[in-house]
C-alpha cells in the first residue's frame, strides 16, 4: 500500500472472496468496478473527499477471473477527481476485455475525448452525491454532455433517491442513454410500490433511454449479508426492489460488483456472495445472460455485440 493515510474507519476490501455458487454465463461483464492508484504511481485528487486503500488494475483482474467474469467496464472513482490515468492504464492493459467510464472537465478537448475513446472509455460519470465531492454546475454539465454525445458515449449518474425530484428535469434532458448507478439509492425500509421508487420507476419507463444499473446491495441493505441465515439468501431486502426492474426493463439493466467497495464502514462484501445475490434477481438462465452479457455488450461493445 502506497505511504498514504486511508480514511479513517473505512474498511479494505474482502481479502478472500468466495467463489460463487452462481455460474455466470460465458462473456459475462462486470459492469460497475473501480481501480484506485497506486497512490504512488496515480496520486489521488488533492480535492479529494476520501482516501481509499490501493486497488490496482492486477487485483481487478483477479477477482474477474475467480469470480468467473470474461470482461469490466472500470468506473472513475471522484478520489481521482478528473485525472483518468489509473484507468486509462488499466483499460489498456486489459485491451478488449475492459471498457471505462471516465470524469472530465468542461474544458475537455476533442483531442482529449479522442485518447479516451481509443483507450476504451465509453462514458462520463456525474456525480449528485454531496458527501462524496462538491456539485458542479448543471450547465457545465450539459456542455460536457454535449460534447460526447456524438461520440456514442453515455452519462452515468449517481444519486440519492430523495434527490431526484430535483435532478429530473436535468436527467430528461440530457442527449444520451443515462445509465443510474445502484437503481438510484432507494430507501430499501420504504415500500417498493410506495412514492418515492415509484419516481424512479416512472423515469426509466417515460424515457427509455434510462438504464439502471441493479448493483450494490451491500450499500443499499439494513438486514444484511446474511438475512435468511442462509449465504443464497443475502441482502434480500434490496432483492424487491432490483426485481422490480429487472422485470419490467430487461433491456436497460446491467449488474457489477463495485469492487473495491469504497467508502463502506459496517462491513465488506464478499465479492462471491455478491455474484450468488444476482440469483434472487436475475432468476433464469436467460435473466441472467441478458443482465450479464446481451446488455452490457449491447452499450458497451456494440462493434462486436451479436456478431
Amino acid at each position: 500500500m502506497s505511504n498514504f493515510e486511508k480514511t479513517p474507519g473505512w474498511l479494505v476490501f474482502y481479502p478472500n472472496p468466495s467463489k460463487p455458487k452462481l455460474q455466470l454465463p460465458q462473456g459475462a461483464v462486470d459492469a460497475h468496478c473501480h481501480v484506485f492508484g497506486p497512490g504512488d504511481k496515480f496520486p489521488y485528487a488533492p480535492e479529494r473527499k476520501y482516501t481509499p486503500c490501493d486497488a490496482s488494475k492486477e487485483q481487478l483482474f483477479a477477482l474477474r477471473d475467480h469470480l468467473g467474469f470474461s470482461r469490466n467496464v472500470i468506473v472513475q472513482a471522484t478520489c481521482h477527481g478528473a485525472d483518468n490515468r489509473a484507468l486509462v492504464d488499466a483499460l489498456q492493459t486489459a485491451g478488449d476485455l475492459a471498457r471505462g467510464v471516465a470524469a472530465v472537465r468542461r474544458d475537455v478537448t476533442p483531442e482529449e475525448l479522442y485518447d479516451l475513446h481509443m483507450a476504451g472509455v465509453r462514458g462520463v460519470r456525474f456525480n449528485f452525491v454531496k458527501r462524496l465531492m462538491d456539485f458542479t454546475p448543471k450547465e457545465e454539465l450539459l456542455e460536457i454532455a454535449a460534447k460526447i454525445a456524438p461520440m456514442g458515449w453515455h452519462v452515468v449518474v449517481y444519486f440519492e433517491a430523495a434527490d431526484l425530484p430535483e435532478l429530473w428535469d436535468f436527467f430528461t434532458n440530457l442527449p444520451t442513454i443515462v445509465v443510474v448507478d445502484h437503481m438510484g439509492r432507494p430507501d430499501v425500509t420504504k415500500p417498493v410500490d410506495g412514492e418515492e421508487f415509484d419516481l424512479f420507476v416512472k423515469l426509466m419507463e417515460e424515457h427509455p433511454n434510462v438504464w439502471s444499473k441493479l448493483s450494490c446491495p451491500e450499500r443499499l441493505s439494513v438486514t444484511g449479508p446474511n438475512a435468511l441465515n442462509g449465504e443464497q439468501h443475502s441482502y434480500t431486502d434490496v432483492v424487491p426492489f432490483a426485481r422490480k426492474l429487472m422485470e419490467k426493463f430487461p433491456d436497460r439493466v446491467l449488474f457489477g460488483t463495485d469492487w473495491p467497495h469504497p467508502n463502506l464502514k459496517d462491513h465488506m462484501p464478499d465479492d462471491g456472495l455478491l455474484v450468488d445475490y444476482l440469483a434472487q434477481v436475475a432468476v433464469t438462465p436467460e435473466e441472467q445472460y441478458q443482465i450479464l452479457v446481451d446488455n452490457p455488450m449491447r452499450l458497451y461493445w456494440p462493434e462486436t455485440y451479436g456478431k
